[in-house]
């Protein structure tokens, strides 16, 4: 869990291929979803006219991330766009949760306090009612149940967890036009 890691991708598209890259990108997209580890792909699209597009593909592990990066499938994809490119493609390697509230771009581009707050807060509340009744059989157990403090860890383990790792990718890409605008 504490290994995923983000690979944030830039490309710079001439505006007379923007319908080719397009299709290229899906279709990179859908072939990242077969490697393993990998945990899902946003792609953020230009919201000027000189912002490149951005591409954030997440992998369970440096390792598996690296066996994208590295594989044959990749860079014949990555060879076919360079001819719809203005510049050579910018990439980093990010690890942890930076890319939940702001996407990285040539202009910047972030999600106001408030907005995080409510996105955050939907996200959260319910999960802080729902975890620790589907956890009670768990919970009552007798090791759990003399410690109440061993109790909240194991709840705020389980909501952190779904938060990072299942809510949170899909939510924020759900409401990310109210959000980054």
């Amino acid at each position: 869990m504490n290994d995923s890691v983000t690979l944030l991708i830039q490309h710079q598209v001439r505006a007379d291929a923007v319908a080719d890259y397009e299709a290229w990108l899906k279709a990179i997209a859908k072939a990242a979803r077969d490697f393993p580890g990998h945990m899902g792909v946003s792609i953020i699209r230009p919201h000027t006219a000189n912002a490149p597009y951005a591409a954030l593909l997440r992998f369970d592990t440096h390792e598996h991330l690296t066996g994208w990066i590295d594989s044959p499938l990749r860079r014949s994809f990555v060879e076919r766009a360079q001819p719809w490119l203005l510049s050579e493609q910018a990439s980093q390697i990010e690890t942890g949760l930076e890319y939940w509230f702001t996407p990285p771009s040539v202009a910047p581009l972030h999600a106001r306090p408030f907005k995080q707050f409510l996105v955050t807060l939907s996200a959260i509340y319910p999960l802080t009612q729902i975890v620790p009744w589907l956890l009670q059989p768990l919970l009552a157990l007798e090791p759990l149940r003399r410690w109440p403090p061993l109790q909240a860890l194991v709840v705020v383990v389980v909501v952190v967890w779904l938060m990072v790792y299942v809510i949170m990718p899909r939510y924020t890409r759900l409401v990310s036009r109210w959000l980054f605008r």
